[in-house]
């Protein structure tokens, strides 16, 4: 079954925004173009001001506004619309399960309902099984034309970074793009040494060749799939977000793996993917690994 794009929406600069990047991609990949938009029922309105009927045609014709710029921009894009009464958070990771990817406002915030704000933003993105696209407000088409570089970052072994790469490819493929591919690398402590890392490192001839290696070695089958798509290998010592957010100057999206997972305090989406989405200047895509 092909599974299409779902844009979240809710009525902000962002979300437009994030509305307008998805249809974009799904012309670009060929797919169709969900639009989803959560809301709850607001009880503190007045019902003789706004019952229940009236606050979900609100909704509705408010996303019916959006959708319509984007059918008018895109006349042969397959589009669909469901407007979705229930927690913000649970829902856009219900919606995202059927999707290629989620796109959504990276600080989405409006009168009925916000849901990228602290914690349920974080949980949509480490929840999610499908990757996540988060768009800040002004993105626009002329600044996926200034960049030409899908930036992605690789760590571990092949298959730490393989949905993470695939992805990037996939993307780079369909807008004619480059992949940058960034490992970064830190000096290990002492104790991390033993007689079997030594040997590998004495086999490559060091740190910094076999962290050359290791790249490598994980984007060996995905240029072999993608054979059109040009590459870009980059090893750099230093952490991996601050390595990662020094190479956007002409990126048109960056991606970052992440290994969601729950602790005590709540979800979590890891450091790196953290940074970026703090500082990155251009979208960024979240893509769930292991």
């Amino acid at each position: 079954m092909t599974r299409p794009i779902t844009a979240g929406v809710d009525g902000t600069d962002e979300s437009l925004a994030a509305l307008a990047w998805a249809a974009r991609e799904a012309v670009r990949r060929g797919l169709a173009l969900r639009v989803v938009h959560a809301w709850r029922f607001q009880s503190a309105v007045p019902a003789e001001v706004a019952d229940r009927d009236t606050q979900a045609r609100w909704v509705r014709d408010a996303v019916a506004a959006a959708v319509r710029t984007v059918a008018e921009r895109h006349p042969d894009l397959e589009l669909s619309t469901d407007v979705l009464e229930g927690p913000a958070a649970d829902t856009l990771v219900a919606a995202a399960a059927d999707a290629e990817l989620l796109v959504l406002g990276s600080r989405g915030h409006a009168a009925v309902v916000g849901f990228l704000l602290g914690s349920v933003g974080q949980q949509v993105i480490a929840e999610a099984v499908r990757p996540v696209v988060l768009v800040r407000a002004g993105d626009q088409a002329a600044a996926e034309a200034g960049g030409r570089e899908i930036v992605v970052g690789q760590e571990g072994s092949p298959d730490d970074s393989a949905e993470a790469l695939r992805f990037a490819f996939e993307t780079a493929a369909a807008r004619g793009a480059t992949v940058r591919a960034v490992r970064a690398w830190t000096l290990p402590p002492v104790f991390a040494y033993s007689p079997g890392s030594l040997k590998l490192l004495d086999d490559a001839g060091g740190l910094e060749p076999y962290e050359k290696q290791a790249l490598g070695e994980a984007l060996e089958p995905w240029r072999a799939r993608f054979p059109g798509v040009p590459v870009v290998e980059h090893v750099e010592m230093g952490s991996a977000g601050q390595v990662l957010l020094s190479v956007t100057g002409r990126a048109q999206l960056m991606v970052v793996g992440r290994r969601g997972r729950r602790t005590a305090v709540g979800a979590r989406i890891g450091s790196v993917a953290h940074g970026v989405l703090h500082h990155a200047e251009c979208p960024v895509a979240v893509v769930p690994h292991g």
